[in-house]
């Protein structure tokens, strides 16, 4: 009898973790204290990971990321899905329709990125109007941007990235692993990667976390440095389709 109940426990959670939660897609919002940023609101999205098997998803990304009516939108990379490709839908196609949003929009590679074309993943986003940054920045709404390569298939440089900007300035870096070697005083870090664990076990953790530091930078808002940083959960999904407590998201982020 327990083994009944066992088991169709067992299959809710198995539909649920693969089936359910990771075509869902929440927003989650920050309020910051910051004055010189004061009035600006942008969306963070990272870890898109789109599967050529589902379209979709990405106009659903887009689709809400609109809808915030953010002054900047910044992306965390990873938007190749697999590591080699195969299963991926088509970078061409994925910026067609990350060209379709309306707030001038800032992104770094991932991992997948690189391993998969990093030439052709920053020719095809460029060629749709998204500034693609590399260990270099950007002015825009009066912000700097400085985007860093990624720590697995580049080689990021903070320093160079920073070089010739001033405050009020946004690091952004695909993988978190950087934040101890921000020398420098920004007013935000935006990281992904991690997926935030993808599988979180309730009060046990993330089983899983990509990162040197483990759990720590799973999902959270880190500030043990003179810099922030927000570490978002992501989008897609890496190495298994699934996700358990560790609902997709995009991120809002607004300066008071």
């Amino acid at each position: 009898m327990y083994m009944k109940y066992f088991l169709i426990f067992f299959t809710i959670l198995f539909v649920w973790g693969f089936a359910i939660e990771p075509h869902l897609l929440t927003v989650k919002k920050y309020t910051i204290k910051n004055d010189t940023l004061k009035g600006i609101k942008l969306v963070f999205a990272s870890d898109f990971h789109i599967s050529r098997f589902n379209p979709g998803r990405l106009k659903r990304v887009v689709r809400l990321i609109n809808e915030q009516n953010a002054a900047l939108v910044l992306l965390g990379g990873d938007f190749i899905n697999g590591h080699d490709g195969k299963f991926t839908l088509e970078i061409e196609e994925q910026s067609r329709e990350l060209g379709k949003l309306r707030a001038e929009t800032v992104t770094v590679l991932g991992n997948h990125d690189g391993w998969y074309d990093k030439d052709r993943v920053t020719k095809a986003l460029r060629n749709c109007g998204i500034h693609v940054l590399s260990n270099s920045s950007i002015k825009s709404k009066g912000v700097w941007i400085a985007g860093v390569e990624d720590i697995q298939t580049g080689q990021p440089d903070i320093e160079k990235a920073l070089k010739n900007t001033s405050s009020p300035r946004i690091l952004l870096t695909h993988s978190p692993d950087i934040y101890y070697d921000v020398k420098d005083s920004v007013d935000l870090i935006l990281a992904g990667h991690t997926h935030g664990g993808q599988v979180y076990i309730p009060f046990i953790g993330a089983i899983t976390v990509p990162s040197i530091y483990g759990p720590k930078f799973a999902e959270r808002v880190i500030k043990e440095t003179k810099n922030t940083m927000i570490i978002t959960k992501g989008i897609g999904t890496s190495i298994f389709p699934v996700r358990f407590c560790s609902v997709p998201e995009i991120v809002v982020i607004e300066f008071d």
